[in-house]
C-alpha cells in the first residue's frame, strides 16, 4: 500500500467511526419538549415506541413556520401545478384525471391515508405515484411520468394534499401482510458499511442530534415532502435511497418492490398521525 492510499484509508475509517458515534448520541441531548403545535399519538400496535410524533415535531421552528404558512410553504408551488395538471387533457384517450375522478377534494379524500395498497393485477403493492402512472397509461393512454419529474411530484403532492389533516390508517390484511412482513424485515436489518438498520436512528436514537439535524422517528405522513436540502419536493422512495447511502449500503431503485414494502411498514408505524403534505423538512 502506498503512503497516499494509506492516508485515504485512514480518513475513510475516521469518517465512518465519527458517523457511528454521532448516531449513537454521544454528543447530543434529547429535544422532545412539546412544541404546542404537534401532538403525540399512542401507537395502535407494539413496535418499540410508546408514543409517536410527526417529523414536524423535530423540525426547527423556522422550518415549522414555513410549513404552517400557506403563502410561504414552498411545496405549495407544486400543489398548484398538480391542481392544473388534474384537469389537463393528455394521451390518445383525450382524458384528464378529472374526466374519471371529477372533484379531487371528494374523490381523492382519504386516499393518502391508506396507500400503498395491494394491486391484484400485479400481485404486489403499488404506491400513489405508481397508481397515478397506471391511470395515465391504462386510462388516458398517455406516457408515464418519470419518478423525479415535476409532473409526477406535483400530482402526488396534489393527491396526498386532499387528505391533509386526516389520520394515517393503514390496515393489514391477508393480501398485504406478506409485503408488510418484508417491509418490517427490511426496517430492522443491519446493512451497509456502518452495519445499521432504520431502527437505529428512528427508534433507538430519535430526538438526538446528528451534526446539525435532529433525528426524527422516521414517519412519512408528510410525503412527498419539500426538503430544504433538495430545494424541491421528493418522494419517500428518494428518502429511503438517501438513508441507504448514508449507511454506505447499496440503494434500491425508485419504485422498487423493496421500497414499496418498506413504505407500507413505515406508513403503518405512523397510524394516527395526520397527513401533512406538503410538509417541509430540513
Amino acid at each position: 500500500m502506498t503512503p497516499i492510499s494509506g492516508i485515504k484509508m485512514m480518513k475513510k475509517m475516521i469518517k465512518l467511526t465519527v458517523g457511528v458515534l454521532l448516531l449513537a448520541g454521544f454528543s447530543t441531548s434529547a429535544v422532545l419538549a412539546a412544541d404546542g403545535k404537534s401532538e403525540a399519538v399512542k401507537p395502535a400496535a407494539e413496535f418499540g415506541l410508546d408514543e409517536i410524533w410527526s417529523g414536524y415535531h423535530f423540525a426547527k421552528k423556522e422550518t415549522q413556520a414555513l410549513q404552517d404558512d400557506d403563502f410561504d410553504n414552498p411545496g405549495n408551488l407544486w400543489l398548484e401545478e398538480g391542481a392544473a395538471l388534474w384537469s389537463k387533457v393528455d394521451g390518445d384517450a383525450k382524458k384528464s384525471c378529472q374526466s374519471c375522478h371529477n372533484d379531487a377534494s371528494k374523490s381523492m379524500k382519504g386516499v393518502a391515508t391508506r396507500y400503498p395498497v395491494y394491486y391484484a393485477p400485479r400481485k404486489k403493492l403499488i404506491n400513489i405515484e405508481q397508481r397515478i402512472n397506471l391511470c395515465r397509461t391504462e386510462q388516458m393512454k398517455a406516457k408515464p411520468w418519470k419518478w423525479k419529474s415535476k409532473q409526477l411530484l406535483a400530482m402526488a403532492v396534489y393527491v396526498n394534499n386532499q387528505s391533509k389533516g386526516m389520520p394515517v390508517n393503514i390496515r393489514i390484511t391477508a393480501e398485504n401482510k406478506p409485503f408488510w412482513e418484508k417491509g418490517k424485515a427490511f426496517y430492522y436489518k443491519r446493512r451497509g458499511q456502518l452495519d445499521m438498520s432504520c431502527a437505529h436512528c428512528h427508534e433507538k436514537y430519535y430526538g438526538k442530534h446528528i451534526r446539525s439535524n435532529v433525528l426524527s422517528q422516521g414517519h412519512i405522513n408528510g410525503f412527498p415532502t419539500y426538503r430544504l436540502k433538495w430545494q424541491k419536493p421528493g418522494s419517500v422512495h428518494r428518502r429511503f435511497k438517501g438513508c441507504n447511502k448514508q449507511v454506505r449500503a447499496k440503494p434500491y431503485g425508485l419504485g422498487s418492490d423493496e421500497y414499496n414494502n418498506l413504505e407500507l411498514y413505515v406508513k403503518w408505524r405512523g397510524n394516527g398521525l395526520p397527513v401533512e403534505t406538503p410538509a417541509v423538512r430540513n
